[in-house]
């Protein structure tokens, strides 16, 4: 099974910025996509980036210009660069992990802008 650690969410002023890391461990084998979700109070867990094993992005919408996710095959790790912070980025960030044959989340990590 894969394994995966999140860490930097917090708690930061509109505006401000957050790197959100991901690691993934465990019976890796070959990663196909990486990426993050996040689900805000009463609502539906959404994309907010991914990247494939070729580097190709997608982005909701909503962060796009704002939002940078970057992947580092050698370590099995997957940032969030979150910038322009607004308070309806307000959510529990997952990340995620596709391999051959298993689809990987985390426990979550909570980001919080306040105005």
């Amino acid at each position: 099974q894969v394994q995966l650690v999140e860490s930097g969410g917090g708690l930061v002023q509109a505006g401000g910025s957050l790197r959100l890391s991901c690691a993934a461990s465990g019976s890796i084998g070959s990663i196909k996509i990486m990426g993050w979700y996040r689900q805000a109070p009463g609502k539906q867990r959404e994309l907010v980036a991914r990247v494939t094993s070729g580097d190709d992005t997608n982005y909701a919408d909503s962060v796009k210009g704002r939002f940078t996710i970057s992947r580092d095959n050698a370590k099995n790790t997957v940032d969030l660069q979150m910038n322009s912070l607004k308070l309806e980025d307000t959510a529990v960030y997952y990340c995620n992990v596709a391999t051959v044959g298993e689809n990987a989340w985390g426990k979550g990590t909570l980001v919080t802008v306040s105005s």
